[in-house]
């Protein structure tokens, strides 16, 4: 990533992963998407559907339309995408500041704030509304959306495993078929990838380091990046990654230095929000020791990447990652 992210993202983001914890697609798999917006587009689904009434994780029973053709799905864009649908409008923490990874598919596409204010989201006039979690439809929030439209919420439990979450937005929009053969797509991918990496290096340990100002915050071993290295790629997890999960309950946890000097890992990946070049941050003390750091396997992205999201687009991404950069 090329720009600093600043305070606000930062805080908004930190909110987003400790609440929301997800989102996704494979880029391969992308080639139909008609935005949802489009005046004479449509998005995807076939012109037999008709409006069903579904059940959320509230208990709402929802009637989604046949056909929608303007949804806000905030922070659900890469399961929209995975779907062939863009949404009337992309989750943003501030002007300009969007899931970067996406923009080659959402650019042009209006922001809206991750907050959802109420006028904001009927200032879109959207045929259908899909929140990610409960915390999003709290106090009387669910009942202004569902009087600007329809409006589904897909629950913590499942925004916490983006499979899951997927096949939710999909059950919403009729695209079932299309989200469990994106799953598919992925698995095998992430198998081959972890085939490659086995025979590369093992079963090294490995962790996800985000780097924002003077704070070292590391990904959860069963969400976000975390997930991807130790569940999909079968790395191995440093001791210090099990401590901080079993305790941390956001996807990116905080570790003091005195912690983070004691990190065991044979490979590290930072999203390095710093500011700093990756040369600049290591002649830190405190990265002395670190395995990964002597034998030079540190490996840097910014935060364009996907790193800090989670979804087909994003875990793609991440496992494009490690393969260029540990597989030679």
């Amino acid at each position: 990533m090329k720009l600093k992210l600043k305070g606000s993202l930062l805080l908004a983001l930190l909110m987003s992963f400790t609440v929301l914890a997800s989102a996704c697609g494979d880029k391969a798999g992308n080639s139909n998407i008609t935005e949802s917006g489009a005046a004479a587009g449509g998005n995807g689904t076939a012109d037999t559907k008709q409006e069903r009434v579904l059940t959320d994780a509230l208990g709402h029973e929802v009637k989604v339309p046949a056909n929608p053709q303007r949804i806000i799905a905030s922070y659900l864009e890469d399961h929209l995408l995975t779907l062939g649908v863009k949404p009337v409008a992309q989750w943003s923490t501030g002007k300009g500041s969007v899931q970067y990874y996406l923009q080659d598919q959402l650019n042009g596409i209006p922001e809206i704030s991750y907050d959802l204010p109420y006028e904001a989201v009927m200032s879109f006039t959207p045929d259908l509304i899909i929140l990610s979690s409960a915390d999003m439809a709290t106090d009387d929030k669910y009942e202004q959306y569902s009087k600007i439209a329809p409006t589904y919420v897909v629950g913590k439990e499942k925004s916490n495993n983006w499979r899951e979450e997927l096949k939710a937005v999909g059950e919403v929009l009729g695209k079932s078929k299309e989200a469990e053969e994106a799953v598919q797509t992925y698995d095998k991918k992430a198998a081959d990838a972890k085939e490659q990496l086995q025979k590369a290096i093992g079963t090294h340990t490995a962790a996800a380091l985000w780097v924002t100002g003077k704070d070292i915050y590391v990904s959860s071993d069963h969400l976000s990046s975390g997930s991807v290295l130790y569940d999909d790629l079968g790395l191995a997890k440093p001791k210090l990654v099990e401590e901080l999960s079993k305790t941390g309950t956001a996807s990116w946890n905080q570790v003091s230095l005195e912690k983070f000097a004691q990190m065991d890992a044979d490979y590290l990946f930072i999203v390095n929000s710093r500011g700093v070049s990756k040369d600049e941050l290591l002649k830190d003390p405190v990265w002395a020791n670190i395995p990964a750091v002597k034998e030079g396997h540190v490996y840097e992205f910014d935060d364009h990447s996907s790193w800090l999201y989670s979804g087909t687009i994003a875990n793609t991404q991440i496992i494009d990652d490690v393969l260029s950069n540990v597989v030679k």
